[in-house]
């Protein structure tokens, strides 16, 4: 697989607090990279690191296979959790500045900020200061800054806070726009639904040690409990007679005559869900038939209590 970035074991301590212990992951190129963990985990400093405001201990970064070096900075894009912006300059004065602190010529940031500021339909903000916009405005304005010298990496920590639905969505599919385009996205967020929708990847850390990690499906999948959910239609005796064949969790009979949901699970096995369906054919007619996957959040509260537990 084709890593755009690399930690190999990195280390990195504060006097004799550890936050980071031995942490290596892959981000695949061209993937949205979910990096999770509860506060004071130690994503905050993996952050840091990559973006070179501070160096680890021991381990090393790579990235597109070289190790992470000063010439690597205008590769990397970061919009942090706590943004700042300075609230007396004009948007547009501001917005190019910061451009050319990442490489663009004053002409060239001025051209391509136009076009992101007519895409989010936010040009008639040019000229106000950034003390007259709301905080969402305000986010929006450092996204653009974020992404405007198109790097190959991009770091986005929280970006929907503080976003209403609408424009959150927005910025969601500019993010998967992006991943279109070519870039390669670090997402950190608590918001796992957010993770289920856009991840393709994982790293869970919990207290400065990665516990978990891999392609969002292949979790679900692996912490699946061989659950399954379905809509049955058929009569309430034979519902009766299907509980002594298989393990019914749940059952609850629908507004419709005749229609039941139920909620099964089953034995391990490769058959699984076919043999279910099989079964399940005798007593009615099948009209949805999924496996219940677990939730990221689930999935995430699981696996923290049982690394904090591990730890006792």
């Amino acid at each position: 697989m084709n890593y755009l970035l690399e930690t190999q074991a990195v280390v990195k301590r504060y006097g004799t607090f550890t936050a980071l212990d031995h942490v290596s992951i892959g981000v695949p190129e061209g993937s949205i990279f979910g990096l999770l963990g509860p506060n004071g985990a130690g994503k905050t400093t993996l952050i840091r690191i990559i973006n070179q405001i501070t160096a680890p201990d021991e381990g090393t970064v790579l990235l597109k296979g070289e190790k992470l070096s000063r010439k690597h900075i205008y590769q990397v894009g970061y919009l942090p959790e706590e943004r700042g912006l300075y609230r007396n300059m004009k948007v547009g004065d501001q917005a190019v500045y910061l451009a050319q602190l990442k490489g663009l010529s004053r002409l060239e940031a001025t051209r391509r900020l136009h076009e992101w500021f007519e895409k989010f339909g936010i040009d008639s903000w040019w000229n106000k200061k950034v003390s007259e916009l709301s905080k969402g405005m305000q986010q929006k304005i450092q996204f653009v800054v974020t992404v405007l010298h198109r790097p190959s990496l991009l770091i986005f920590d929280e970006p929907f806070s503080g976003f209403d639905p609408i424009n959150a969505q927005l910025l969601k599919e500019e993010i998967l726009n992006l991943r279109k385009e070519g870039a390669t996205v670090i997402f950190s967020t608590h918001n796992m639904a957010s993770v289920e929708e856009i991840c393709d990847e994982i790293a869970l850390i919990n207290h400065s040690k990665k516990i978990l990690d891999g392609k969002v499906e292949d979790i679900r999948r692996r912490f699946s409990g061989n659950v399954y959910q379905l809509l049955l239609r058929t009569e309430e005796e034979r519902v009766e007679r299907l509980r002594s064949e298989v393990d019914v969790l749940e059952c609850n009979r629908r507004d419709m005559p005749g229609f039941f949901d139920l909620k099964i699970k089953v034995k391990e096995g490769a058959e699984e869900g076919n043999a279910l369906l099989r079964t399940l054919l005798d007593y009615g007619e099948v009209k949805d038939f999924s496996e219940k996957l677990p939730s990221m959040n689930d999935i995430f509260i699981q696996t923290v209590k049982k690394s904090e537990e591990n730890e006792k």
